[in-house]
């Protein structure tokens, strides 16, 4: 098998895994990768046909490149088989290959050596050679053991549009690839799908949701010949196109609302999805489309919507653990980047040289660092909240933003611009400010330092510590350790605590008098306390006690002028803290000596900063003050409702080591600079250090052929269910072939050289009739091709997680199609989040149509995912995804039938057929299926879909508690004016068909 194939066991087996050992069951049923497989009958390459980087090379890579390959850390013997040279090198009189002669050539002398001991691979490997392919070494030497590129990394050139034996059953030039790989292996494709068929599978593909039976029936009925391009168009124009095509970008991205480690903590990014979305709307070319995520902070002039680009950049895994190890953290978000990058970007595995040489594909542990270096200049907190966020205000919102500031800046310079009225009402304060501050003090800010610690209180009491000597503000202790530190919120009349056992706290500040005067001062302390002024002490008391206002009260007599109070408060055990309070003038001390100075002598300087703390506070400019309050409270309540998103901030760029190992801790490593793989076109840059801009031009240069291979490969995969390269994450040496390398090469030079435009690029494959083929195949094409490698027909496979609830959303008429915005919180189970910690957090769900946005907008929590999104397989986003899982399991159909979204669609989809399926049970079933799936009942399924209703009916009639229990679930209004039981009834036959095999697929 290649990867991504499902293995299908015989029933027999199913039967067998199923009752003993389900747990193995679902490794073996998801099981893909690394299972062998044999061509297609007639895939085997015919006598002379044998292609190295077809034939030979996935074979080594496989078998031989772990011992053999490019890891010269790992590699056995001198013998190397991942590069012509090596594999040819003399070897002491003898050589791996000798060309066109396999009996002397080691490497088929010892894979096929009868000694087990001697034979290779060795059996200690695990790994094994078929006789097929030992065959196919032996014909490649024989022939001359030719030797290319692997396929991802050779130059991409246009291959000729091939011929084919029927034109008639061509549309575009991907139909006379797929049609001539058809003739070869003796095959036709299958019929095109029915309309109907069409309709569904488009609406499914290109936005994710189902077609109202309306649009099924305008299609269907349409006779003109470009009917179905025409909707092709509409649905590429329509916005939802943007939603499907990001719900598998931000997979890529490993795009969350939250930050995946430790506490899983929220993070602000919805307008990075938002981004996403608009952009694949607006069919942003893809080379434009990549250089805004990559570096769009460093683009010229760079707009709003490019820096919300280069959140990109920070959608990486973060902690906030206070026992997290920044260098570490670093390491990881520096490899984090790397191995992200290399896979959305490129479609290779970089990130495996992280501690060693690639073990089959030709990157170096170098390049890894090389690589990770351009992204070391974007600005980050190692151990922390990722932040901050910056405001992205919808055109609305900026031009209200924008309203009310010209409105505060005009006011703001009112109460900023001196008049005649203020300077006769400065006069008469400054005559009643003088008379207070002649019989009061000013009080400058405290200033403080400490703990000095000691043994004791005693101790610490009877030791004069350096500040009871000289204050000096500047000075530092301890060995720089401790420093006076200013406290400007310590507002007297108030306990403040301190810190530290058995040890003293210096508290300092000055007090100006404007002649000699006495101050009582108020003081309170844990525990014991010296006062000193102007150097002399004043006051000591030794004593255990807790901090309380008044305990003692202090007389001293200040001198005009400055006075210096210096306070010691000594703690034995327990809290620390003291209390300060006197009267006082209340003015600022630089305002009160300015206001001392007489008019005639005072600077303009002094001047100005008296008329400026006048203003902010003469009665005369209150209402504007309060008109300023206003606006201002405005404004905060408007910004609150802006969204916000982390973006990229260009910085000095860090050192970045090779790190040997991956080891964070060992800096014996060379310092690398950026650049890109060695083996690959390099990068150019003269004069200057590269960055994230150069990286991002390298990446989609005509020159680098992997970007355009891997997006478009992935591009076919939305239309078909798997690339024509598999993985889709790596397009090296451990791939698969490309079933149709030339197809994949023609397409990928068409999106280069056509602009990169996507939407063509859609178009041109669901044009196809390759895409338009029926997935209903006859028996001998699934014999022959049971896994549709080769595509004589569509492949059909169940809806992505978030479609599924979209569809049922849809159907019922629940859907709120609203495009962009925060992420939502639809119905979760409760306590579902109850081991989320640091902080504890309670799961409030939404509300009104919060509930029915589409699951692209779903709040995505990697630790604990929506619970209904992760039983359809809806990946953590922790790392790349590319490919996700499909698996069909019983869970699935137990959130279907008991999920209170998909229940509550399940009623309102029932009051529906009550009210426009008709007057019988039988037409309400036939409009229900008509509803859901576009297509008439068949008889057999209108008699089961009756009986359900008549039974559930009868059921619900005997039990009207059940019936309105059931009824009642979600928020959206139950009718009042249906009858319960029969609500109920028709909800159960809603169930069932929401939980449908068919409606969950897309063929």
């Amino acid at each position: 098998m290649t990867p991504g194939q499902v293995f299908r066991p015989s029933r027999r087996l199913r039967r067998r895994i199923w009752v003993g050992l389900p747990g193995i069951a679902i490794a073996l049923l998801g099981a893909g990768r690394g299972l062998a497989e044999e061509p297609l009958p007639g895939a085997a390459p015919a006598a002379g046909a044998i292609r190295f980087n077809r034939d030979i090379l996935p074979i080594l890579s496989d078998t031989c490149f772990a011992c053999h390959g490019p890891d010269e850390n790992k590699r056995e013997s001198d013998l190397r088989l991942d590069n012509h040279e090596g594999a040819l090198a003399d070897l002491g009189g003898r050589a791996g290959i000798v060309p066109g002669k396999p009996d002397e050539s080691e490497v088929f002398l010892r894979i096929t050596e009868a000694d087990p001991s001697m034979r290779m691979p060795p059996a200690e490997s695990g790994k094994t050679l078929s006789e097929h392919q030992i065959e196919r070494i032996r014909r490649w030497i024989e022939e001359g053991a030719d030797w290319q590129e692997h396929w991802s990394y050779t130059p991409l050139e246009r291959p000729e549009l091939p011929a084919v034996s029927d034109e008639s059953l061509v549309a575009n030039p991907i139909d006379r690839f797929v049609l001539a790989r058809l003739d070869e292996l003796g095959m036709r494709p299958s019929a095109s799908a029915d309309r109907v068929t069409l309709v569904r599978r488009l609406y499914f593909d290109l936005v994710g949701l189902p077609p109202t039976p309306e649009q099924v029936s305008a299609f269907v009925n349409d006779p003109t010949p470009d009917a179905y391009e025409r909707l092709a168009d509409s649905l590429l124009a329509s916005p939802h196109y943007g939603e499907r095509m990001a719900m598998y970008w931000l997979d890529l991205v490993r795009y969350a609302d939250t930050t995946g480690i430790h506490g899983d903590n929220h993070r602000d990014v919805a307008p990075y999805r938002d981004y996403v979305i608009a952009a694949f709307n607006e069919n942003k070319p893809f080379d434009r489309f990549a250089v805004e995520q990559l570096a769009g902070d460093l683009l010229p002039e760079a707009t709003l919507a490019q820096k919300v680009a280069s959140g990109y950049n920070r959608m990486n895994m973060t902690t906030a653990e206070g026992g997290a190890q920044a260098k570490e953290y670093i390491a990881k978000y520096a490899a984090d980047r790397v191995r992200n990058a290399s896979t959305v970007w490129l479609g290779v595995t970089l990130g495996c040289a992280e501690c060693h040489d690639h073990k089959f594909d030709p990157f170096l542990t170098r390049d890894f660092y090389s690589f990770a270096a351009f992204f070391a200049d974007v600005q980050e907190q190692a151990v922390a909240l990722p932040g901050p966020p910056v405001p992205v205000p919808a055109p609305h919102q900026a031009a209200e933003l924008k309203q009310l500031d010209d409105e505060l800046a005009a006011l703001k310079n009112t109460l900023n611009t001196q008049t005649p009225e203020l300077d006769s009402a400065q006069a008469a304060w400054e005559a009643g400010a003088l008379e207070k501050t002649g019989r009061l003090p000013t009080l400058a800010a405290w200033h403080a330092v400490g703990p000095f610690m000691a043994g004791s209180l005693d101790e610490a009491f009877d030791t004069a510590y350096e500040p009871e000597g000289k204050v000096d503000l500047a000075q530092t202790y301890r060995e720089g350790k401790l420093k006076w530190t200013p406290q400007p919120d310590w507002a007297d009349g108030q306990i403040h605590k301190l810190s530290g056992n058995n040890a003293a706290t210096y508290l300092y500040r000055t007090v100006l008098a404007s002649r000699p005067m006495q101050a009582e001062l108020s003081l309170g302390s844990d525990d014991s306390l010296k006062v000193w002024l102007n150097g002399q002490e004043m006051f000591a008391r030794r004593v255990a006690r807790a901090a309380a206002p008044d305990q003692e009260k202090v007389v001293v007599n200040l001198v005009e002028g400055d006075n210096r109070l210096l306070i010691k408060v000594v703690n034995g055990g327990g809290e620390s803290a003291f209390y300060f309070g006197t009267e006082q003038s209340g003015l600022p001390i630089d305002v009160a000596r300015n206001l001392g100075t007489p008019v005639d002598k005072r600077s303009e300087e002094q001047a100005a900063q008296l008329a400026s703390y006048h203003r902010g506070i003469a009665p005369l400019l209150d209402p504007v003050r309060a008109q300023v309050a206003e606006l201002e409270k405005s404004r905060a309540a408007l910004d609150a409702l802006i969204p916000r998103t982390l973006v990229s901030m260009s910085v000095e760029p860090r050192v970045v080591r090779i790190l040997p190992r991956g080891n964070w801790l060992d800096e014996s490593g060379e310092i690398v600079t950026p650049a890109v793989p060695a083996f690959l076109k390099p990068l150019e840059v003269e004069g200057r250090r590269a960055n994230r801009l150069d990286l991002a031009g390298w990446l989609v240069s005509r020159d680098n052929p992997l970007t355009a291979r891997g997006f478009v490969n992935r591009l076919w995969k939305l239309a078909f269910g798997r690339g024509l390269a598999m993985p889709l994450d790596d397009l090296g040496a451990q791939g698969t072939w490309p079933t149709h390398l030339e197809l994949l090469d023609w397409l990928a030079a068409e999106f280069a050289d056509g602009g990169w435009d996507v939407k063509q690029m859609v178009k041109l494959i669901v044009m196809s009739n390759t895409y338009r083929q029926t997935s209903a195949a006859s028996a001998e094409v699934r014999q022959r091709d049971p896994y549709n490698l080769y595509l004589a027909r569509q492949s059909r496979f169940r809806l992505d997680a978030e479609q599924v609830r979209d569809n049922a959303l849809a159907i019922s008429g629940l859907l709120v199609p609203a495009v962009g915005g925060p992420s939502v919180k639809p119905y979760q189970p409760a306590g579902y989040w109850g081991h989320l910690n640091f902080p504890v957090r309670e799961y409030e769900p939404g509300h009104g149509a919060q509930l029915y946005r589409r699951g692209l907008y779903t709040y995505w929590c990697r630790t604990f995912l929506h619970p209904s999104l992760l039983a359809f397989d809806a990946p953590s986003r922790e790392e790349c995804t590319a490919d996700r899982n499909r698996s069909n399991t019983p869970l699935q159909a137990l959130v279907l039938l008991n999920d209170p979204t998909y229940v509550e669609a399940a009623r309102v989809f029932a009051e529906q057929i009550v009210r426009a399926g008709g007057s019988s049970t039988a037409d309400r079933v036939a409009w229900a299926v008509r509803r859901a799936l576009a297509r008439e009942p068949r008889p057999e399924e209108l008699a089961v879909l009756e009986r359900l209703y008549q039974e559930h009916q009868l059921q619900y009639a005997a039990d009207r508690a059940a019936a309105e229990k059931l009824v009642d679930v979600g928020e959206w209004p139950v009718p009042k004016d249906l009858d319960a039981s029969e609500l109920a009834a028709w909800t159960s036959v809603a169930r069932a068909i929401l939980n449908l095999h068919e409606t969950i697929t897309r063929y």
